[in-house]
């Protein structure tokens, strides 16, 4: 099957993306991708195809109706987390899965197991794709770049399926958060856009955390233990009493739906240093202005027990909620992907995003772009798989919005 051959070739290229790096885009892997989508666009016919210093590939497919209709854009990202080694992923197959445990690495007792994952038991009877037990698979966004060329090549192929002008974009650095950074929204000329970045089949997504970084420094003294009597100041245990001053519920693990957190991401010290580094979400604007208080006002608590130089604090927004762009005014682009749906035998699951996404960005950028599923499921991890039918409807849904969106006027 054509969009399963393109997906596991696409897997097989190491695009992981590196926050500490000050490359644009952060990895070689990514741009040596851009250029394989590239190609194989111009290949297919494609007008316009691109592939910039930055590592953006963009490309248009030409309306087939006469009448002036609106620009649609459909997006994805190449790079992959760097969460797990993206190196050397080796794709099986489960034909037929029959509702029980899947071995990915018989050597090291890696068990992908509806125990863990009870959705799993939602695709029995249908191949799934999985990993080999030692690296994530890259469905995350693989499967969306896969899906979006193959509904391209689809409509080329089938030119009594009327639509108006397509764009596509291929984006660098999303799971590092840089993804929109060099989006040129006025050069990819859309009227509006979806990513093709969800999870599961039918989850349609136009709500998103907003988001911020912390990082939280600690500055000690060190002195000989034995002598260290109202002199030593351990970083590391101021850091700790910071840790659980913040509400100890309010983190990933305990959460869920429209509940905020603060998460710890890394923890770094020694008597004389210790760094914090968190991540704070919530979906209401409100909420989160207040969690990003509470992180200062406990900062400054610490340093009014302890001295005015031993914690300092640098919080950066990352991204905002898509919401705000899109509803009311930019409803229609929600609806006629729910429509698109319905169509094809696809039910939607609105809800909300708990992450972020390209399209967050972009819709503060002037281009609308809500989230459709890409059919993943366990992102991010060696447990990752995708059910292949799940790819076919996404890649149907693509089909069935160009169609529909050439009914709208421009």
């Amino acid at each position: 099957m054509k969009i399963v051959d393109r997906f596991i070739s696409y897997v097989k290229i190491d695009t992981q993306s590196d926050e500490n790096t000050d490359l644009v885009p952060s990895t070689p892997g990514q741009m040596a991708f851009s250029k394989v989508l590239a190609a194989e666009l111009e290949e297919m016919g494609l007008q316009g195809v691109s592939s910039d210093k930055n590592g953006y590939v963009m490309a248009t497919l030409p309306g087939n109706v006469s009448e002036l209709r609106p620009v649609i854009g459909f997006i994805a990202h190449m790079d992959t987390s760097p969460d797990l080694s993206g190196k050397n992923v080796s794709p099986q197959i489960v034909e037929s899965y029959s509702g029980g445990d899947i071995v990915l690495d018989s050597k090291n007792s890696i068990i992908l197991s509806p125990k863990d994952f009870p959705e799993m038991l939602n695709y029995q009877g249908q191949d799934l794709i999985c990993t080999n037990g030692k690296t994530l698979l890259g469905a995350d966004d693989k499967a969306g770049i896969a899906e979006i060329i193959t509904a391209i090549e689809y409509l080329m192929n089938h030119p009594e399926i009327k639509h108006g002008k397509i764009r596509i974009c291929f984006t660098p650095d999303e799971e590092i958060g840089k993804g929109p950074a060099h989006f040129d929204v006025k050069a990819f000329g859309a009227d509006w856009a979806y990513t093709l970045d969800g999870g599961e089949i039918g989850e349609l997504e136009y709500e998103n955390f907003n988001a911020a970084s912390a990082k939280v420094t600690f500055k000690g003294r060190n002195v000989h233990p034995g002598y260290a009597k109202h002199k030593m100041l351990n970083s590391i245990r101021i850091a700790n009493q910071f840790i659980t001053m913040l509400p100890r519920h309010e983190t990933p693990e305990h959460t869920d739906g429209y509940e905020g957190f603060y998460h710890l991401t890394g923890f770094n010290g020694d008597v004389e240093t210790t760094i914090l580094s968190y991540i704070i979400r919530d979906h209401d604007r409100d909420r989160f202005e207040q969690r990003k208080k509470e992180m200062e006002h406990l900062v400054n608590k610490i340093n009014k027990e302890f001295g005015s130089t031993v914690a300092s604090l640098v919080m950066e927004d990352q991204y905002y909620n898509m919401r705000e762009k899109i509803d009311p005014e930019n409803m229609h682009v929600v609806e006629l992907a729910l429509e698109a749906m319905k169509e094809v035998g696809v039910v939607p699951k609105v809800q909300p995003i708990r992450g972020g996404t390209d399209g967050a960005s972009l819709s503060f950028m002037g281009l609308p772009c809500p989230n459709i599923f890409a059919g993943g499921l366990n992102f991010h991890g060696r447990f990752e798989f995708i059910p292949i039918p799940s790819m076919v409807k996404a890649m149907e849904v693509i089909v069935k919005i160009a169609e529909l969106a050439s009914f709208k006027n421009k």
